[in-house]
């Protein structure tokens, strides 16, 4: 253990002699996992009974852990996990804490919408599943977190049961922990005589999710938080510690590790690294990519180099699922029906659902304004309108004869293709917001994933076909060579086969997806499964292509980041270079910031930023982070 490292450690451990709780601070790269672990193993080795819970925000950041360590006394689980398993046996308080909670002025349980005053008996129980069905007493992630904050405050012996059963909490990147988790360990958990010490380890500078608390400032001010600083970075070559440096928007200034077996050492000195700031107008991204500056790149190689940009929406062409990503991300009848609603709700306008979809968009007087982006449609039906397109009309004739109820229903987004999944499909608190389709179709395809990578232990347990005799394993290899032949067929048809050739049967699941999303199936269905492919290689991580918060975590030899200054509202990478700009929002600045030290962090030996079009002030400030002579202007 390097000499910093030590003292860091012994820092945490003056702390807990005192019976404070502590906040670890490391930068990008500075190893905090490891940190972590050594704070238990020290706690275990000093206090050899102590009983710990260590809670983190994802699954795979928990198996991380766990195969670090081998103790007994230790819980490690996600944090939704942890709070779920304290509050799910008091049921009586969990229906009261709920109902209350919903009823309130302002309800802090922002999914549940249900008129008011609720009642519900709840007869099955509460439940913390995949999706949230309140009439059902079904809840899901949200909901979790913010009823366990209401039941501790409301409850002191659920304080009391933490505190007598844990020792010590310790929370890994503890800035994208609900603010509702940190009212809970360092508000309500105080409460009592018996407290435990609550241990955090993170970075406030990583902190790019909008749902998370950020930092602990506030804590650490009044003194209820020892902060202590990780200052060393073991992955960044020096050109990138020296750009992250510039970037922190905190007094945590990071310089290499002295531990020679770090991954940014080499012969016993610290990686230079190479970063570069390119500017002007391209042809294409893949005409910026045949610059001499990537002659050593390999863009073929995912686990090498990645090619960073904001949205999935601007990758989906590239990498080949186009046709999806408009389907789930902009359907023209979705926002019809959205708007028309809108309608009939502000002008107080009911509905029967009982009647077609058809019938009522037509037996409402619902016309365009006279608003002058719309001067070609001013004062005709919104429904006729919208029928001229031929598209659209395709699409309305899919829902037209359906019960206004049922369209009414339709709901998805590009999270219901895209989002990120969680690592462990068993685990009800680990699954993503991808829909039953997509998750059926990842089944198929990792079905078909693990027969061409050979992995046939792994393939025959993961498909419904089931081997008896010797001659049924010549059929499974025709099946599943036969499936893979099919890349050029629709989706209904890969799902059909893989069903009918027992290679991944149809099951509930699946059947009742497809029963109750009639509008969305009738989309995806005729979508080529190649498309399916390039999005699960895409999500999978084997392509070089990602969104600039996907990466968090990461670390690659070459990182290339595309600044695209779209219509953005949260971000603004021109406010990030020109700070000074007259229309700059401190949040969006902040918020921009902060991600793009995330993705600058990435780079293990190369990173290369570009714009298209940057100011004269955006160069200036390239200049003073990269340096003159790294700050490159591009010509066509």
């Amino acid at each position: 253990m390097a000499s910093k490292e030590l003292s860091e450690l012994e820092e945490i451990f003056e702390h807990i002699k005192n019976k404070k709780n502590f906040l670890l601070s490391g930068g990008a790269g500075s190893g905090k996992t490891f940190s972590l672990v050594a704070v238990i193993n020290k706690i275990m080795s000093t206090f050899p009974n102590a009983k710990i819970a260590c809670i983190t925000y994802t699954n795979a950041a928990a198996d991380e852990i766990k195969n670090r360590l081998s103790y007994n006394n230790i819980r490690i689980s996600t944090i939704h996990d942890f709070l779920w398993d304290i509050i799910s046996p008091f049921q009586k308080e969990l229906k009261e804490t709920l109902i209350e909670g919903i009823n309130e002025s302002e309800s802090a349980f922002k999914n549940i919408h249900v008129d008011t005053p609720y009642s519900n008996e709840f007869a099955d129980g509460i439940k913390y599943t995949e999706h949230l069905s309140i009439d059902k007493g079904n809840i899901s992630h949200d909901e979790v977190i913010v009823l366990a904050c209401k039941m501790f405050a409301k409850y002191i012996k659920l304080c009391n049961i933490v505190n007598c059963q844990y020792d010590f909490i310790l929370v890994d990147e503890y800035q994208d922990t609900s603010p509702y988790v940190v009212n809970i360990l360092l508000d309500s958990l105080s409460k009592t005589d018996k407290k435990s010490i609550i241990g955090f380890f993170g970075d406030s500078m990583q902190a790019i999710y909008d749902d998370g608390v950020g930092d602990i400032n506030e804590y650490i001010q009044k003194g209820f938080v020892m902060e202590v600083k990780k200052e060393q970075n073991r992955r960044n070559p020096q050109s990138v510690i020296d750009l992250s440096n510039i970037l922190r928007l905190d007094e945590l200034k990071q310089a290499p590790s002295d531990d020679e077996k770090a991954p940014n050492m080499e012969n016993g000195k610290v990686k230079q690294g190479n970063v570069k700031f390119l500017y002007g107008k391209i042809e294409s991204i893949d005409d910026l990519k045949q610059r001499t500056y990537f002659n050593e790149w390999d863009f073929t190689n995912p686990e090498e180099t990645k090619e960073l940009r904001l949205t999935h929406n601007l990758i989906a062409n590239t990498a080949g699922f186009s046709k999806l990503m408009e389907i789930y991300d902009k359907d023209p009848l979705l926002k019809l029906k959205s708007n028309f609603i809108a309608y009939i709700k502000k002008n107080s306008i009911d509905v029967d659902d009982s009647h077609t979809f058809d019938y009522v968009m037509k037996s409402i007087d619902w016309r365009y304004s006279g608003n002058a982006k719309i001067k070609e449609h001013r004062n005709k039906k919104y429904i006729d309108v919208f029928l001229e397109d031929t598209n659209n009309s395709r699409l309305y004739d899919i829902v037209k004869d359906k019960p206004f109820g049922d369209v009414r229903k339709i709901y998805f987004d590009k999270d219901c293709l895209i989002a990120d999944k969680k690592e462990d499909n068993e685990n009800k608190s680990s699954l993503s917001k991808r829909d039953k389709l997509i998750r059926h179709l990842f089944k198929i395809q990792n079905i078909i994933t693990l027969y061409e990578n050979k992995q046939y232990n792994d393939f025959l347990r993961k498909t419904s076909f089931r081997i008896t005799n010797a001659s049924d394993k010549k059929v499974i290899q025709e099946k599943i060579k036969c499936l893979i032949d099919m890349k050029s067929n629709t989706i209904q048809e890969i799902i059909e086969y893989a069903n009918e050739s027992n290679l991944c049967i149809k099951d509930d699941n699946i059947n009742n997806f497809i029963a109750s999303n009639f509008y969305l199936y009738s989309r995806v269905a005729n979508v080529p499964y190649s498309e399916f492919i390039s999005l699960y290689n895409y999500l999978e991580g084997y392509t070089p292509f990602s969104t600039q918060h996907k990466i968090k975590g990461e670390q690659y030899k070459n990182v290339l980041i595309i600044l695209d200054n779209g219509e953005w509202s949260k971000y603004n990478f021109e406010y990030l270079l020109n700070p000074n700009h007259p229309k700059c929002n401190q949040n969006v600045l902040e918020r921009t910031q902060k991600l793009f030290y995330v993705c600058c962090t990435r780079a293990m030996e190369n990173l290369v930023v570009f714009c298209a079009a940057p100011t004269p002030e955006m160069i200036n400030t390239a200049q003073i982070w990269f340096g003159k002579e790294n700050c490159i202007p591009l010509c066509t």
